[in-house]
C-alpha cells in the first residue's frame, strides 16, 4: 500500500487551522487540514476582530469581503450597576464583530479543493526517525505521515500535549454566548455595551443592523453542576437585574447559536517558557496561547499566527516542501523547516506573552477576594497600557 505522506499537515479545521492553510496557499505551499468533524465547523457564535486582526485578514485577501458582513463598532459603553457609574469611550479603529460562520466559510472557500479531510480523528502522534516524519494515527486505524505538523486543534490540543506544553487552566467562571436577530433592525447602533452587576456581567456587540452578539458571564460555584441545563440556569439567574432590553435580547436569542463554555487560558509563564516547537512540529492559535475573552484578542492573535508561520516557512523553503525518499535530502529539508519554525516561535513569543499576561491579570482581578490583590492587578494593568488598547495597534507584517 502506498504511504500517505504529506509535506504540511494541520490538525484542526477551525479558524486558525483554515487561516494557516490559506496563508500557506497564498505563499505557494500546499497543506492538508485534518478535521474530526463530518463537515465544516461553521456553527458557533461570533468573534471580535480588532485592527491587528484586520491587518492579518488583509494579508489573507479576505478583509474586503468580510467587512461587508459586519459594521464597525464605534464606542464602548460600560455600566457598573453597583457603583451607579457609566462611561462611554471611543473604540480604537478598527473593531468589528464577525459571525464565526462567515469567517470560517470565507477561509474554506478560498482553499484548493481537497485541502480539508473530514472525519479524521487523530488518536496518537509519534516520531518516525527513519522517514524524518511525524506519524499521526487515526481512530479508524489509518496513519498519515507529515514532514511538518502544525497543531491548530484548540485549547485541549493533542499537539500541545505532544510538545509537552500540558493542558490549559480555566477560571471559575462560566460564559453563555449567543446571537439575537432583529428582523426589522435593532436599536443599539454601533455601541459595544458592557453591563456589570454583582458577580455577573452582560455584553452586547452589534454585528450588523439586524444581528447582535451577546455574552452573559458569572463566577461558578465550587460544587459544579450535574447537567449543562443547570449551569445555563445558574448563569442566567441574575439576568433579572438587567434593563428590560437586555433581558429581552437574551430571552429571544437564536436557539442554534447559544454556547456555554468555561473561561480557558494558558498562563503567561507557560507562554514565555513553554516548548512551542520540536523539530518540524509546532502549534498555533488556541493550542499555543488560549486566552480568556476579556479583551477579544484570541481570534486576532490566531490570524496573526497564520501569517507569521506561513511567511517564516515560505522564506526558508521557497520551492515548497517536497516529500522525498533520499535520507540526505530529508535531513537537509528537516533542518530548513526546523530553523523556519524556530523563527516563527521567536517572533510570536514576546507578543503572545504580553497578551496572555494582560488577560491573566485581568482574570485574576475579577476572581480575587482580597482588595490588595485587586489593587496590585489594577497597577499591573495600568503599566501594561490596557486602557490604550495598544494591542490592537500591532501589525504582524506582510505575508
Amino acid at each position: 500500500m502506498e504511504e500517505d505522506i504529506h509535506g504540511i499537515v494541520i490538525i484542526g479545521g477551525g479558524i486558525c487551522g483554515l487561516a494557516t492553510a490559506l496563508a500557506l496557499h497564498r505563499k505557494g505551499l500546499s497543506s492538508l487540514v485534518l478535521e474530526k468533524s463530518e463537515t465544516l465547523r461553521s456553527d458557533g457564535v461570533a468573534i471580535g476582530v480588532h485592527a491587528n486582526g484586520w491587518r492579518a485578514l488583509e494579508q489573507l485577501g479576505l478583509a474586503t469581503e468580510l467587512r461587508e458582513t459586519a459594521d464597525i463598532i464605534t464606542e464602548y459603553h460600560n455600566v457598573w450597576k453597583k457603583q451607579n457609574k457609566t462611561t462611554i469611550k471611543p473604540t480604537r479603529p478598527e473593531l468589528r464583530c464577525l459571525k464565526r460562520k462567515d469567517l470560517v466559510e470565507a477561509l474554506a472557500k478560498n482553499l484548493p479543493v481537497g485541502t480539508i479531510r473530514f472525519r479524521c480523528h487523530i488518536a496518537k502522534i509519534f516520531e518516525d526517525p527513519d522517514s524524518h516524519c511525524t506519524v499521526l494515527s487515526t481512530l479508524d486505524g489509518s496513519t498519515i505521515k507529515a514532514k511538518v505538523l502544525i497543531g491548530c486543534d484548540g485549547a485541549n490540543s493533542m499537539v500541545a500535549q505532544y510538545l509537552g506544553l500540558g493542558s490549559p487552566s480555566h477560571l471559575p467562571r462560566l460564559v453563555l454566548l449567543g446571537l439575537t436577530s432583529y428582523l426589522h433592525g435593532h436599536p443599539f447602533g454601533t455601541r459595544f455595551l458592557r453591563f456589570a452587576g454583582e458577580d455577573f456581567a452582560v455584553g452586547r456587540v452589534p454585528v450588523n443592523a439586524n444581528l447582535v452578539h451577546f455574552f452573559v458571564t458569572r463566577t461558578g460555584p465550587s460544587t459544579g453542576f450535574t447537567t449543562e441545563s443547570a449551569a445555563r440556569e445558574y448563569v442566567l439567574e441574575k439576568l433579572q437585574e438587567c434593563p428590560a432590553e437586555i433581558i429581552e435580547m437574551v430571552r429571544r436569542r437564536d436557539a442554534e447559536t447559544k454556547t456555554l463554555t468555561k473561561v480557558w487560558y494558558r498562563p503567561p509563564w507557560q507562554v514565555m517558557l513553554g516548548q512551542f516547537q520540536r523539530g518540524t512540529v509546532t502549534v498555533a492559535g488556541d493550542a499555543m496561547h488560549v486566552m480568556a475573552p476579556f479583551f477579544g484578542q484570541g481570534g486576532s492573535a490566531a490570524l496573526e499566527d497564520a501569517v507569521v508561520l506561513a511567511r517564516s516557512l515560505s522564506r526558508s523553503v521557497p520551492d515548497g516542501i517536497v516529500v522525498v525518499d533520499g535520507s540526505t535530502s530529508n535531513r537537509e529539508l528537516e533542518e530548513k523547516i526546523s530553523v523556519a519554525l524556530g523563527k516563527y516561535v521567536r517572533e510570536r513569543r514576546p507578543r503572545l506573552f504580553f497578551l496572555s499576561l494582560e488577560h491573566f491579570v485581568f482574570g485574576t482581578m475579577l476572581t480575587a477576594k482580597s482588595v490588595v490583590k485587586k489593587l496590585v492587578c489594577l497597577a499591573i494593568l495600568a503599566l501594561l497600557g490596557t486602557e490604550s488598547r495598544r494591542h490592537s495597534d500591532y501589525d504582524c507584517g506582510r505575508l
